[in-house]
């Protein structure tokens, strides 16, 4: 069975297994996951292209749509338990429950992408994704002729 970050027919000189959740929870602080020293990003959302401690590559990574989606499904479910436990026991205008929960959900929002985008690139760096094992995506996203389909 094909696994993300397998090695190819050339072996990999770092063949141990990746600690997943170790490499997550630093990438959640900012950190390479790899060493967990070296910041994992140069600015808001731009990660730095290799690690300033250990030299790991980090310009590969492919979190693409993931954190912002990961950000939405996570705020959604605060602001509207929010909205709605105090729709329950407040009695509030519309334009109030606005001023509320319109910063809440823009604050929230930016607060929490950073974080989820340096845990998707050390969940990738853990399972090897993109680049992080050693491989290249052009390798497996070759085309294949229709001779070699058959």
């Amino acid at each position: 069975m094909l696994e993300f970050g397998a090695p190819t027919t050339e072996s990999v000189s770092e063949d141990e297994p990746r600690n997943t959740w170790l490499s997550i929870k630093r990438g959640l602080l900012g950190r390479c996951p790899h060493c967990g020293e070296g910041k994992l990003f140069k600015a808001y959302l731009k990660p730095v292209d290799a690690c300033a401690v250990c030299g790991e590559e980090m310009f590969h990574h492919r979190a693409d749509d993931f954190p912002p989606y990961l950000a939405i499904f996570i705020v959604g479910h605060i602001v509207v338990a929010g909205f709605m436990a105090t729709d329950s026991w407040l009695v509030l205008e519309s334009w109030q429950h606005l001023m509320i929960w319109i910063p809440i959900t823009i604050i929230l929002s930016l607060s929490l992408l950073p974080p989820l985008k340096g845990g998707v690139i050390g969940l990738q760096w853990a399972l090897r994704m993109h680049g992080f094992g050693g491989e290249t995506d052009e390798l497996l996203l070759a085309p294949v002729s229709p001779e070699d389909a058959r």
